[in-house]
């Protein structure tokens, strides 16, 4: 999955030690360009850690490769979004233009002029199911 958004905070990289060795964990908060916009909080591990704050930092647009994933503990279930790979989106365009779509009714030469006028009553609403 790919997420395409503004970074507007980095959090401070964690690190610890398991029986597999030292971990390094960073986050971020990716914010989306929807209409109405998300905030997510996104993953970085390992070396990756590194290209927070060098290559990437609070203000860039990203376009980021993400991997999403749930796990259970203790009858309570967790969330983890892991980038895996992560490229700046400042020369893209992020608001590309929708494609008209290629259909025969689309390529025909359509008039709306030639549908008959919508009539409604309020009849009409007594049929619905709600």
């Amino acid at each position: 999955m790919e997420i395409i958004g503004q970074i507007i905070s980095i959090l401070p990289k964690q690190i610890g030690t398991s029986k597999n060795g030292q971990w390094e964990k960073q986050e971020f908060i990716l914010e989306t360009l929807d209409q109405y916009p998300k905030k997510i909080c996104i993953g970085l591990w390992g070396e990756k850690t590194n290209i927070l704050g060098s290559q990437f930092v609070v203000g860039n647009m990203v376009k980021v490769s993400v991997n999403i994933e749930s796990r259970e503990y203790n009858g309570k279930w967790y969330t983890d979004v892991k980038a895996w790979n992560m490229i700046s989106a400042d020369n893209m365009d992020t608001n590309p233009r929708k494609e008209e779509p290629t259909s025969a009714i689309a390529d025909a030469n359509f008039d709306k002029a030639d549908l008959p006028p919508f009539e409604s009553t309020e009849d009409a609403f007594d049929t619905l199911p709600f």
